[in-house]
């Protein structure tokens, strides 16, 4: 290199991200840059930054403020050979990833899904609510989302996720092997048997749910009339027998099964 290229070459002394909403990864811009010996590095609270050369991963670190030298960066001074540290600047790819989480998401179900009810057959129904999610495993998400991507965004990955969501909705509460309608009575428990099956499909992007909500069901108007007559007040021996049944597979736990039953029967005597 000429003397003129070498002074011409920029140098990186100061290396740090700040979050930008709906911002999941950002590369730190190296195009023609080396990183300095003594480099500062600042990750925030909530970030993680990973270090690759060419494109193999090499040093993780999590939020503080750190100056860049052989102690701190092991696995890239094994593959730069730095075995008494190094004083020239390098080359590396500095990857940020936000692991705050993604609140107030919305989902739904474009289409009707056939749910198989014990009790009714088959059942056309549509369900919309609200999720959020956070990145756990960030080396899953670098390589199954992020890849050589100068940033991924919210945006970018949204419909995805909400694609996953549908296709683990409807093989859920598709395949029949509970009782939907009761189910239906209580959404906070449907939520949460909706959740364990979307908690799978995060996870292979390094993903996780942090919250799944159901805030609306569409229910055929014979079904609907079951679900109310279900949640109102008189027939309480059906009642306990269908709180019963959720007990059985699950749904709700033995206290929730014994409150209700007793409120149930305060009402009649």
């Amino acid at each position: 290199m000429g003397l003129f290229g070498f002074l011409s070459k920029q140098f990186v002394d100061v290396i740090d991200w700040v979050d930008e909403p709906g911002t999941l990864a950002a590369r730190h811009p190296m195009q023609g840059r080396e990183i300095q010996n003594g480099a500062q590095l600042t990750v925030r609270d909530g970030q993680i930054a990973l270090f690759y050369r060419e494109g193999q991963l090499a040093d993780a670190f999590h939020p503080g403020l750190y100056t860049l030298e052989t102690g701190n960066l092991p696995v890239l001074s094994a593959l730069l050979n730095w075995d008494k540290g190094f004083t020239s600047p390098f080359k590396a790819d500095v990857v940020f990833f936000s692991q705050k989480e993604q609140a107030g998401l919305k989902w739904g179900t474009a289409q009707p899904i056939t749910v198989r009810d014990p009790e009714f057959g088959p059942v056309r129904v549509r369900a919309f609510g609200s999720y959020s999610f956070r990145i756990e495993q960030v080396p899953a998400f670098a390589v199954k989302l992020m890849g050589s991507l100068q940033r991924v965004t919210l945006a970018d990955i949204e419909p995805q996720l909400r694609a996953a969501i549908a296709t683990a909705i409807a093989s859920a509460i598709g395949s029949g092997e509970f009782a939907f309608v009761d189910l239906a009575g209580n959404q906070a428990a449907l939520s949460e048997r909706l959740k364990a099956a979307v908690d799978p499909a995060f996870a292979q992007w390094g993903l996780t749910c942090t919250s799944f909500y159901i805030e609306s069901l569409s229910l055929p108007e014979a079904v609907q009339a079951a679900v109310d007559s279900a949640s109102a007040p008189g027939d309480a021996s059906g009642q306990i027998e269908k709180l019963h049944r959720l007990l059985t597979i699950g749904a709700i736990t033995q206290e929730e099964f014994d409150a209700k039953k007793a409120e149930l029967l305060g009402r009649i005597r």
